[in-house]
C-alpha cells in the first residue's frame, strides 16, 4: 500500500450515501462539519439517522435483524432513551463476516490484528469508509493541522506498507500523511521479505536528519515505539534533538502487549517535549478501531472528546446496564455512519470511564473518556499486542 497523494482538500468534500432516500438523514449527520456541535437539534438528527441506519441494516442483515426482535436493550441517556442500539461486541467480528452490502460494493477490506491470531474483518463500501476519512480531516481541519502548502517529514511508528497488507492501522497512518505535503517518509516498522522489523537506530537517524532539514516533522503511530526510541536515546547518551517549530506527535494504538513498562501519559508527554521539543498541546493521542472507524483525537487538555457523528457510553462489565459518569465499564461506541456492516453499535473490549465536557478544560462541548485498559485476559490481539511483539529484545 503506498502513500495516497490525494490532495487533503479531497477529503472535505461532498460524499454521498449509497441511497439519498432511504438515508437522508444519515446524510445530513454526517454533513454536519463542525467536529463538536452539540445541543437538540444535532441529539434529534442523530436518533433520525439512528433509525435510517437501523432499518437499512435490518433489511439487509438477518443477523441484524433478529438483534431488533430482541428485547430492548436498557438505554444509554448519552445515546438517547428512544435510540435502539441493539449491543455487538467488537470480538463478534473476529469470527463472523456480517455484510449489508453485496460483496462487489466492498470498496475496502481491513483486518484489526497482526500476523497472527484473530483479525476482524470489517468491509467497507465507499461511503463508510469516504465518510470516516472526512471525520478525520474535519477534526484535523479544526486544529489546524491540514497544511498543504507546508510540506513536512514522517516518521511512521506503523507498519512498512507490504503486497497484500490490509491493516488498518497501517492505512490510518498513511491516509494521515494526506494532510500536509511529504518529503520524507520513514516507517519504524520495516518490511523485511518475511515480516516487520521494528528499527529503533533507522528512527533515531531519521529524526536527527529531520531536525537538520528544518521542516515540521509529523509523528504517528503506536505510542510504545516513540517510548523506546526516547529510552535507547537516553541509554546511549544522545542529547535532545529540537524537532522544528509546527512538528505534531499523533498516536494510537495503546501499550497493549507492554503494560508493565508502560508510564503515564504525563510523564510521557513530558519525555517527548524534553527530547525533541514538541510543545504538549501538540502532542495528541487517539482512539479508533477497524470496528469503529469514528475518530477520537485529544483535546488540548489530552481529553477524549465525542465528536457530533457519534455518542458514548460506559456499560456494567457483568450485566451491560449503563454506568454513570465517572463509573468504569465497558466501552460502547456508537454511530449510524456505517452501511457496509451492522457495526453501529460496538461494544468494545476496553475499559472506560465517560466524562461530562465541564470537567475538561477546554472549550468543546460534548462529553469526553478516558480508557483504562483492556477487560480481562483474551486470546484476540490487536494490531498493537502485534507489533508490541517486535519490540522484544529490541527495546
Amino acid at each position: 500500500m503506498s502513500i495516497d497523494t490525494t490532495p487533503p482538500h479531497t477529503y472535505l468534500a461532498p460524499v454521498q450515501v449509497p441511497d439519498p432516500l432511504a438515508l437522508s438523514q444519515v446524510q445530513r449527520l454526517c454533513d454536519v462539519s463542525e467536529p463538536y456541535a452539540q445541543g437538540p437539534d444535532t441529539d434529534a438528527l442523530f436518533a433520525a439517522a439512528m433509525a435510517e441506519t437501523n432499518d437499512w441494516h435490518a433489511a439487509r442483515s438477518p443477523f441484524f435483524r433478529s438483534l431488533l426482535a430482541d428485547r430492548p436493550e436498557d438505554p444509554a441517556p448519552t445515546v438517547g432513551t428512544d435510540v435502539r442500539t441493539p449491543l455487538i461486541h467488537a470480538n463478534f467480528f473476529k469470527r463472523h463476516e456480517v455484510l449489508s452490502v453485496p460483496r462487489d460494493d466492498v470498496f475496502l477490506h481491513l483486518t484489526s490484528s497482526g500476523t497472527t491470531g484473530q483479525k476482524s474483518q470489517m468491509f467497507f463500501d465507499e461511503w463508510t469508509i469516504r465518510a470516516a476519512q472526512r471525520m478525520v480531516a474535519r477534526i484535523f481541519d479544526h486544529y489546524g493541522w491540514i497544511t498543504p502548502d507546508q510540506p513536512v517529514n514522517y516518521l511512521l511508528y506503523s507498519y512498512e506498507p507490504a503486497p497484500s497488507m490490509k491493516l488498518g492501522t497501517s492505512f490510518t497512518d498513511n491516509y494521515l500523511c494526506d494532510f500536509a505535503p511529504a518529503k520524507g517518509v520513514t516507517h519504524a516498522l520495516r518490511h523485511t521479505g518475511e515480516g516487520h522489523e521494528f528499527d529503533v537506530h533507522g528512527c533515531i537517524r531519521a529524526l536527527r536528519q529531520y531536525a537538520e532539514e528544518g521542516l515540521p516533522v509529523r509523528i504517528l503511530g503506536f505510542p510504545a515505539f516513540l517510548h523506546f526510541t526516547l529510552e535507547r536515546m537516553r541509554a546511549q547518551g544522545l542529547p535532545p534533538i529540537h524537532l522544528p517549530a509546527g512538528s505534531l506527535v499523533v498516536l494510537g494504538g495503546g501499550w497493549k502487549g507492554h503494560a508493565d513498562r508502560q508510564i503515564g501519559k504525563a510523564e510521557f508527554y513530558a519525555r517527548v517535549t524534553e527530547l525533541l521539543g514538541v510543545a504538549p498541546d501538540r502532542i495528541r493521542d487517539t482512539f479508533g478501531s477497524v470496528e469503529h472507524c469514528v475518530p477520537y483525537i485529544e483535546c488540548a487538555e489530552h481529553r477524549l472528546h465525542v465528536p457530533v457523528w457519534s455518542r458514548a457510553a460506559v456499560r456494567d462489565t457483568r450485566t451491560l446496564r449503563p454506568l454513570g459518569y465517572g463509573e468504569r465499564g465497558f466501552l460502547h461506541l456508537v454511530s449510524p455512519y456505517i452501511t457496509s456492516v451492522p457495526a453501529q453499535s460496538v461494544v468494545m473490549g476496553d475499559l472506560a470511564s465517560l466524562h461530562p465536557a465541564e470537567e475538561c478544560g477546554c472549550p468543546l462541548p460534548t462529553p469526553w473518556f478516558t480508557v483504562h485498559g483492556r477487560a480481562g485476559v483474551s486470546r484476540n490481539r490487536s494490531c498493537a499486542v502485534a507489533a508490541a511483539e517486535l519490540l522484544k529484545g529490541r527495546a
